[in-house]
Order: C-alpha cells, then sequence, then structure tokens
C-alpha cells in the first residue's frame, strides 16, 4: 500500500469512527493486513472495538499499539529524547501526540516518566493509571506505577502493585528488587530477605543486588552476615563506590592496608569518567576518609571528607537561607495566640512519639532505649509528616515550602483530618499491639509546630548533641538522601542554629510540651535520663530500657550497629582532631557553640 493511500485510509478510518464503528474496526483491520505495524492503525482499532463494547479486545489492541509504536518515527524521536533527558523535547512531543490521539497508551506512559523526572509524582500516577485503564495488561506502565508509589513513600502500595507486576514477568530482578525493598520499609523483613536470597541465588555476579541484600541483612542486626554480602558485591565489581561506602558506615569495621588501596585505585580509575562516575567517586571519597581516621590520619581522612562532601553539594545545590527564611517565617506565626486558638483542634490520639533534632544527635539510641520497653514500639524514620505538611502547601498555596502559610489559614476539621491521615497511613508500620509507636525522622524539627496542631497529645522528644560533634559527624557521614544541608561545614552549622533558634521559640510559646535529652546527659547517667523520659511519656521505668543493646528489632539508620552496643563514649570529642578545619563550621554556629548545652540568650 502506498503511504498517501495508507494515510487516506487511516482517515477514512477516523471518519468512520464517528457513527459507523464497524465500519471503522473493517478499515483499520485492512489497514493492518497490509502494514501491521501501523500503530496508529492498531489505536483506531482499540477505539472501534470500544465503540463496539468489546473492551476485552479493545485492551489488547492498546498494547498492540504500544508495540507497534518502535515504528513510530515521532515516538521514537519521543523515546530519543527522554534516554537524552531532554524532557522539553519530550514532553512537547508527546503532548502533541495526545492531542491527536488522547489514548496512545504509549505516549501517556512516556510522558508520566517525564513527570515523574521532575518530581510531579502525582501527575505520573494519574497518567499511569489512565493508561492502565486503557491498557490494563500494559506491564511496563503497571510497573513505572509501582515506581512511583515508592517514590511517594507508598511502600504497601507499591509492594502490592509489584506483586502483579511479577506475576506476569516472575523473572525481572529489577521488580523483585524494588519489591523487596519496599517490604523493607514496612516491616516485611522476612519477606524482603526471601527474595533477595533468591534473586542473589540466580544473580550471583550481579553486584548492586548484593549490595541490597547486605543493606537488609544490616538493618536486622545480621552483621557478619552483611559484611559478606557486600564483601562478595565486591569480588564481583570493586569500583563500585557506594559498596565500599556501606561497609564503611556499618560504623563497626575497620579497614586494613589492602582495603585502601583498592579504594584508592578505583578513584583513580572513576577520576577519567567526569560525572558519570561522579557517585562512585563521593563514596569513595567518604569511606576512605573513614579509613583514614580510623588509622589515626586527619589530614587524608579531612582531603578525601572534604572531596566526598564537594561533590555531593554540587549535586544538591542546597540554599541554607531558604531554610533560615522558612524558621523566620515559623517562628512569627507561631505566637502562643496562634497555638490557643486551636487548641485540641487535631486528632486526639496519644499513640506517636516523635524522636526529632538533628542527625546524628543520638535520636537512634534514645529510639532503641524506648523501643526496648513493653509498651512502646519502634519503628523507623517515618516520612509521613514532611509529605503531609509539602502537601498542605502545594494543595493550598501552590508551594510545599509554604507549609506554615496553609498551616495559618486551615480550619480545624481539616487539622483533625491530617492527624488522622497521619495515623492511617503509618499503621502499616505498627507490627504489635504496643499502646505508642516512634516516628523519630531527624528533621521533624521544622514540623514541630505541624505535628503540635495535627496531632495535639503526640509527644515530643528533642534529641541533642554537642554542636561541633553532632555538626562534623554530619561532615563525614553520606545519607542516601534527604540530608541535603550535611555537605558544606557552613550551611551544618546554620542548620543547627535554626534548629536551635526554632526549639528555643517553640519551648516558649509551647512551654513543656518538649522533651529535651542532651546526648552526653545520657551517656553520663543512663538510668537518670531514661527515668525522666518515661515519666515524660506516662509510663513506668523498665530495666530493659538500660538493657536496649540486646533488643533484636530492625534498625535501618547509619547508627543501627552502634546501638547494639552498650552505651559508650565512642563518638564523643571525634572533632578534636579536625578542629583546624572547622573555623566555618564555628563561625556559622555563633552563639549557641558557647553556650551549649544551654539556649542562646538572644534565642530564649
Amino acid at each position: 500500500m502506498a503511504t498517501v493511500t495508507h494515510d487516506q485510509a487511516l482517515a477514512n478510518a477516523r471518519q468512520l469512527l464517528r457513527g459507523q464503528p464497524g465500519a471503522a474496526l473493517a478499515q483499520a483491520q485492512a489497514i493492518l493486513e497490509a502494514v501491521p505495524t501501523s500503530a496508529t492503525a492498531h489505536r483506531l482499532a482499540a477505539h472501534a472495538l470500544r465503540a463496539l463494547g468489546r473492551e476485552a479486545e479493545a485492551q489488547a489492541a492498546s498494547l498492540a499499539a504500544v508495540s507497534a509504536a518502535i515504528h513510530d518515527e515521532a515516538m521514537v524521536d519521543a523515546a530519543l529524547a527522554l534516554a537524552e533527558n531532554r524532557l522539553p523535547d519530550a514532553e512537547a512531543a508527546l503532548r502533541q501526540r495526545l492531542r491527536e490521539d488522547a489514548t496512545d497508551v504509549a505516549a501517556i506512559r512516556m510522558l508520566a516518566e517525564v513527570a515523574g523526572r521532575i518530581g510531579r509524582y502525582g501527575d505520573a500516577e494519574k497518567l499511569l493509571g489512565r493508561a492502565l485503564e486503557l491498557a490494563p495488561g500494559f506491564g511496563a506502565a503497571r510497573a513505572n506505577l509501582a515506581t512511583v508509589y515508592y517514590k511517594q513513600n507508598r511502600f504497601a502500595d507499591a509492594a502490592a502493585t509489584l506483586d502483579a507486576v511479577l506475576g506476569d514477568d516472575p523473572e525481572n530482578p529489577a521488580h523483585a528488587n524494588l519489591k523487596a525493598a519496599a517490604l523493607g520499609r514496612i516491616g516485611g523483613y522476612d519477606e524482603a530477605l526471601a527474595l533477595y536470597e533468591e534473586l542473589t541465588r540466580r544473580f550471583p555476579d550481579h553486584a548492586k543486588l548484593w549490595m541490597s541484600y547486605g543493606h537488609m541483612l544490616k538493618t536486622v542486626g545480621r552483621q557478619d552476615d552483611s559484611i559478606a554480602a557486600y564483601r562478595h558485591a565486591l569480588a564481583t565489581d570493586p569500583g563500585l563506590g557506594e559498596l565500599w561506602w556501606s561497609l564503611a558506615n556499618l560504623k563497626t569495621i575497620r579497614f586494613d592496608e589492602s582495603d585502601r588501596a583498592a579504594m584508592e585505585a578505583a578513584l583513580v580509575e572513576a577520576e577519567p569518567a567526569g560525572e558519570a562516575r561522579a557517585d562512585d567517586r563521593l563514596h569513595l571519597h567518604f569511606a576512605l576518609g573513614k579509613a583514614y581516621d580510623d588509622i589515626g590520619e586527619p589530614d587524608p581522612a579531612f582531603r578525601h571528607f572534604a572531596a566526598g562532601n564537594a561533590i555531593r553539594a554540587e549535586q544538591l545545590g542546597y540554599d541554607a537561607a531558604e531554610t533560615t527564611a522558612l524558621v523566620d517565617r515559623i517562628i512569627d506565626i507561631c505566637t502562643p495566640d496562634f497555638f490557643a486558638a486551636r487548641a485540641n483542634a487535631g486528632d486526639p490520639a496519644p499513640d506517636p512519639i516523635f524522636i526529632l533534632g538533628m542527625p546524628r544527635a543520638g535520636s537512634t539510641l534514645i529510639e532503641q532505649i524506648l523501643a526496648s520497653h513493653s509498651a512502646i514500639e519502634g519503628t523507623m524514620e517515618l516520612p509521613d509528616i514532611p509529605a503531609l505538611a509539602l502537601g498542605l502547601g502545594r494543595e493550598t498555596k501552590g508551594d510545599g515550602r509554604r507549609w506554615i502559610d496553609a498551616l495559618a489559614d486551615l480550619p480545624g476539621e481539616r487539622l483533625a483530618d491530617l492527624g488522622a491521615t497521619y495515623l492511617r497511613d503509618t499503621a502499616v508500620q505498627r507490627k504489635t499491639a504496643k499502646p505508642s509507636y516512634i516516628d523519630k525522622l531527624p528533621n521533624n524539627w521544622l514540623y514541630v509546630a505541624f505535628i503540635r496542631l495535627i496531632l495535639p497529645n503526640a509527644r515530643i522528644i528533642d534529641a541533642r548533641r554537642h554542636p561541633l560533634d553532632c555538626c562534623f559527624s554530619n561532615f563525614r557521614q553520606h545519607y542516601a538522601k534527604g540530608q541535603a544541608f550535611s555537605y558544606r561545614l557552613g550551611d551544618i552549622g546554620a542548620y543547627y542554629r535554626d534548629y536551635v533558634r526554632l526549639m528555643a521559640h517553640l519551648d516558649t510559646v509551647q512551654p513543656g510540651r518538649i522533651h529535651r535529652v542532651i546526648h552526653e546527659a545520657l551517656l553520663d547517667d543512663p538510668e537518670a535520663e531514661v527515668r525522666a523520659m518515661l515519666a515524660y511519656l506516662d509510663q513506668p521505668f523498665e530495666d530493659a530500657c538500660l538493657a536496649f543493646h540486646r533488643n533484636a528489632r530492625a534498625v535501618r539508620t547509619a547508627s543501627s550497629e552502634q546501638v547494639r552496643r552498650p552505651i559508650n563514649r565512642d563518638g564523643v570529642d571525634q572533632w578534636r582532631r579536625y578542629a583546624a578545619w572547622l573555623a566555618p563550621l564555628e563561625q556559622a554556629l555563633g552563639p549557641v557553640l558557647g553556650a551549649y548545652p544551654e539556649i542562646p540568650p538572644e534565642f530564649a
């Protein structure tokens, strides 16, 4: 069939669709007999079949159009733009295609990928839902939807969706790996480990699978098995920097001379690759910093810490002034009258205990202590409070960062709704019948006002550690995500100062609502501090809280192995060996450094 005749036939089929779907279907089928790869003809057939009430056949035709899209020049161009990360070009091409045919499920899925790459996960979810409505058997779209759920911290939804994906494609290791990761985020450790064991058996040379397996083994306290998994992966890919950092991040092993040599060699090999190997380099720098620190060589240790931080800071582009401005705004809005006008408007449930503050301030230790109590369940660092607050800002102000303004405008019944949403969404993390449970996301310090309004009976514990120990510990720690402030000394100091400033304000306008634990006091007199915490929580003292290191619960944070040992002072004063490099940090901390552990007078 000549091209002109083909185009005319397509136009005729479109015309027939308006009132004669049977004739349109016959025309589309005739085109497909001549040109089986015509994606447009497959879509026209799907339209006609739907109009005829033959939905199952319509869905099959939609899937056939997806397969044929590789022969569609416009779709190939859009796919190339996606592959080259030319997102505006891809979006423009895909939107044009969908103006021509709003049921092109291949274009819908690709547009969802564009939305996901720029963080518009809600839009991506809607698009993928539409694609699956049109073609329920579109496995790639369902797999994409699982990833979108995961990115939105909807781990139970991701795991359930992946069940369907794996039912259709059981041999796909990427889908099984994502399901195991999602299960780990909702406490399904046994099933996750079983998945990893099967995957690593089938793919013994897949370094990243073995690394993920090592992470899960670490979480459940199987440290020796975790180390073995990481070492197995390194034997396959010694240049994968994240593996070396994973070993370093255990905090309990020391690299030997051969390890240091292997890391230095991997770093040299990664240098010529530029941005393509930036992640490998930054992980290697952090791991080498730890390795040289272990043998008492602060000069090369700091050099590597600084190099790793510089790479990550460049990637993230954190702006400390934005955090300072947000804290200023919260302080302006959160007056005593502000809280009084909204007293007890939120959900009255007393179940949650929030442990917050700076990362690396001892929050995992506090959680492990409290989770050893018979009435308190430990969970993990839950993302729900920031997600709710930022979602509120986007919903009502068009900008997540304006959540405090949105909160100020919110009617009382919405506060209760948000509290109930938090309780419902975090219920999946609760595996026991204990009446209280812990959310220990450190960054929740920024959202204390939000917590106080939506959950007025929740308890809040502020974990605080000496500024130099805490801040330098952040500088030497690489985080997978979520701590963009931690890669420049000045930014870390400013963040700590803003945190102290906001908490001091909240102490003034909400006296007695927050219980503060000074890390050094906890180390010096554990029993007294534990008794004070439990009194604040209205719980009786239990000896098990002082034997927290015997608690076999899973721990996901960087301190997971440290809290499986009795209380010790290993982390105290580690900054002193690096004092010569810490002037930017001290300057940014300002008055909070000299006043610690008290509040600077100008903040009180």
